[in-house]
């Protein structure tokens, strides 16, 4: 990566090997200043009343630093770094880039910000060159063409030191390699200032020093670069530490010597023992930040546009099928599994069901019910695991300007082909095999619409579930809590005519209890029972009343519509309110 200063001398990084920068003398500073004043935040805890994570925290960071934050466990240095950044919230006090609140501003930083958790924030699936090319269109201005996409990619690349692992899986890649991957990410969009937690937790003591060496020349390049650690090694190439203490307070902020001699102590882990300890002396707090002279006015933020929702949409859709493709199981499954219920079906089910001179009254119930739970299932296993697996990388690219519309959209637009092909195959190989009777093409065609509009119900219902839980493993327990009211209130197993009053209630809110019934009336279900050559039709007739599967089919598809649209957009309410706490 070459970088052209002021006074016109350029250097270049190779991304391996250490690079003399040129005199900074006369050179106006890179990064931004970050002044930080009186900031306390204060949580309460159930059974523990009010718990301060920062107490009146202030210092100064000049523009173009590295600095370190560094204390004993439970001293608050996420936090304190979460809301120097602007995602966590506070109590009191202010943080300011170049005199700018960030918390007031916060959507004028997402696009000159960089945060890295210590969670990966990259698709292991993708090539590392695949994923920051996608990562650079959902970042930069819609407008920005490929060779410029491509030339930010090639530059962040170099600039972390990853030019040999273009074509490398990024889950192939060493921890090391990993996070400098997702600081690549970050390095796609220039970003002025820098956040890292705990960069270098799990490193091997080589592998932490070349990554602090990437920082050290981000920080020399163009950034201000602030970072958590535990680590002493890291604290070598730091321009300024900030030392935090227990009860979230500042202990000194200044140079290693500095704070060595300020201590009295001859190394590092006496410092840090100094610092952890409970009954030690209580330390000054560093001198407040700088107040922004009332008659300047407010300062200008330096908006950078982004990618439009549009722009999003095609590549989160494009991103997602490429995560598809690649993982084979998924692929296999996503597949596979509808072929193997579809074969399991043709083995339970006898052929002529709906003959209607000897028709099978309750094979005919339970094939309808089948071929729709099989719908809503896939629908609802489709889409349960799809957030939750990413939601890590969901909240991150939020911090940067990611749409959740899009986010949503594309989730649906590359689901919904998947759910289109199982419907198909699962209406055409039953009635090949004659376990569904002979109809002409438009009633088929007008159950697939039903059975489509089911799935995408369940599809949205599942996108929620995935929104609202944690972790893979809740996601797993919803499964069956989902699927079990499709099963009991859909009025096959019990018509609703017989079931409990409330039970009869709950049923209006089960998609497929509505799909059940359009199947029936899209096969004449109700003629066959009540007409057909077998004695169980009429008294089984009775049983389900007089009104259900009597619906016109537009009514059956308006009421599945309306069912995938609240779950869709709840599934973005959720989203919105979880990103929001995350960010604020």
């Amino acid at each position: 990566m070459t970088v052209l200063y002021e006074n016109d001398e350029t250097v270049t990084f190779d991304g391996t090997t250490e690079a003399t920068l040129p005199s900074t003398a006369g050179v106006a500073a890179q990064g931004v200043r970050i002044d930080v004043n009186e900031l306390s935040r204060r949580v309460r805890v159930r059974n523990r009343g009010e718990l301060t994570l920062l107490d009146a925290v202030s210092f100064t960071l000049s523009a173009g630093e590295l600095v370190a934050i560094v204390g004993p466990s439970g001293a608050g240095k996420t936090t304190l770094l979460e809301a120097i950044a602007g995602i966590a919230p506070v109590t009191s006090g202010s943080v300011r880039f170049d005199g700018i609140d960030v918390h007031a501003n916060q959507g004028a930083f997402r696009n000159v910000l960089g945060y890295v958790p210590q969670d990966d924030i990259v698709h292991a699936e993708l090539p590392l060159q695949r994923m920051l090319r996608y990562a650079a269109r959902l970042r930069l201005p819609s407008s920005t063409t490929g060779t410029e996409v491509d030339d930010a990619v090639r530059d962040a690349i170099d600039a972390v030191g990853l030019t040999g692992q273009v074509d490398v899986q990024v889950g192939s890649l060493s921890g090391g390699q990993r996070k400098r991957a997702c600081i690549a990410v970050e390095l796609l969009t220039d970003p002025h200032v820098f956040f890292l937690d705990e960069p270098t937790s799990g490193l091997d003591p080589v592998t932490s020093a070349e990554l602090i060496a990437h920082l050290r020349q981000l920080a020399d390049r163009s950034a201000t670069v602030v970072f958590t650690t535990h680590s002493v090694e890291d604290l070598t190439m730091s321009d300024r530490i900030v030392f935090m203490t227990r009860g979230g307070r500042v202990g000194f902020v200044g140079t290693l010597d500095e704070a060595l001699q300020q201590f009295g102590v001859s190394s590092v882990p006496e410092l840090y023992r100094r610092l952890a300890d409970p009954d030690g002396p209580t330390y000054p707090a560093a001198a407040a930040a700088t107040a922004p002279d009332p008659d300047a006015g407010p300062p200008e933020v330096n908006r950078r546009p982004g990618a439009s929702g549009l722009t999003q949409w095609r590549v989160l859709t494009r991103r997602t099928l490429e995560t598809f493709v690649r993982n084979r199981l998924t692929l296999a499954i996503l597949v596979g599994s509808p072929a193997l219920v579809v074969a399991m079906f043709a083995i339970l089910f006898r052929p002529g069901a709906f003959d209607f001179s000897n028709p099978s009254p309750s094979s005919m119930v339970m094939i309808g019910f089948w071929v729709v739970f099989a719908a809503f299932f896939f629908g609802l296993t489709y889409g349960l695991l799809q957030i939750c697996t990413e939601r890590t990388i969901l909240r991150h690219e939020r911090l940067v300007g990611l749409r959740l519309g899009a986010y949503v959209a594309s989730k649906v637009t590359i689901l919904v082909p998947f759910l289109l092909l199982v419907v198909v195959a699962m209406l055409g190989v039953l009635r090949l095999l004659d376990r569904l009777p002979s109809r002409p093409l438009s009633t088929y065609a007008s159950m697939g619409v039903g059975l489509l509009l089911c799935a995408v119900a369940a599809l949205g219902l599942g996108l929620f579930a995935s929104a609202t839980v944690r972790d893979v493993g809740q996601a797993t327990l919803a499964l069956p809590m989902l699927c079990f009211p499709a099963v009991l209130f859909s009025g096959a197993i019990l018509p609703v005519n017989l079931m409990a009053r409330a039970g009869a209630v709950l049923s209006v809110g089960i998609p497929s209890r509505w799909a059940f019934e359009a199947i029936g009336h899209d096969l004449g279900a109700r003629r066959i029972l009540a007409q057909g050559g077998s004695r169980l039709g009429p008294p089984l007739l009775a049983s389900y009343g007089g009104h259900a599967g009597t619906q016109p089919t537009g009514t059956y598809w308006l009421i599945l519509g309306a069912f995938a649209v609240v779950f869709l957009v709840a599934t973005w309410s959720v989203l919105v309110r979880s990103t929001r706490r995350s960010m604020h």
